[in-house]
């Protein structure tokens, strides 16, 4: 069970409601995540800004929606990977055989976008530690040296929401439901310390 609220417009901090009046607007809703990272509004604030200047990054919206679900996924965060397979396949318009490949553990029917998707899930697994074959076949696909501090921007702004769902246990949005996420078995490892 969790400590802690998902703050909706009416019951957040002065410093929060305008970041949440500025997520409705954005979205229709206020997502739960949101809800729940105003009990920090700074920190609130930061995943909002977070998300703008990855949106600014060279990949486009595909990439950009691989590189964000297999770090999701490598974190285990089931709540994030429902939500970007909904961005993703609705929003994005991505092929649904690439989220799926994602969402389960496989390789990507595109070698470009396997290539970016093992560099994403490289750079979280071994904490950045990421050299030799991955990093050569990240460069070789195609991708540039600023993209490689690109994908650390997204892990950055990723980590912050992963894990604030893991100890806030953001419950999913009814937006998202239809993309909930059961993490494949040989993912569900990880133990509440």
């Amino acid at each position: 069970m969790s400590q802690f609220q998902i703050h909706s417009i009416l019951t957040a901090n002065a410093t929060a409601k305008p970041l949440l009046e500025g997520s409705l607007k954005k979205y229709g809703f206020v997502p739960n995540l949101h809800g729940g990272l105003a009990e920090a509004p700074a920190a609130l604030k930061a995943y909002i800004e977070l998300t703008a200047l990855f949106d600014q990054t060279s990949f486009s919206p595909t990439e950009q929606q691989v590189i964000l679900l297999a770090i999701s996924a490598e974190n285990h965060c089931t709540y994030c990977v429902a939500a970007h397979s909904m961005i993703a396949k609705h929003m994005v318009k991505a092929d649904p055989a690439i989220v799926e490949a994602l969402r389960n553990g496989k390789p990507l029917p595109d070698s470009k976008l396997e290539a970016l998707a093992g560099f994403a899930r490289a750079v979280v697994k071994n904490r950045g530690v990421v050299c030799g074959q991955t990093l050569d076949k990240f460069i070789t696909a195609g991708y540039s040296r600023a993209q490689v501090l690109e994908v650390v921007l997204g892990v950055a702004f990723k980590t912050l929401s992963n894990y604030t769902n893991h100890i806030i246990n953001t419950p999913l949005d009814t937006a998202f439901q239809a993309e909930a996420w059961d993490e494949p078995a040989h993912c569900s490892s990880q133990k509440c310390a």
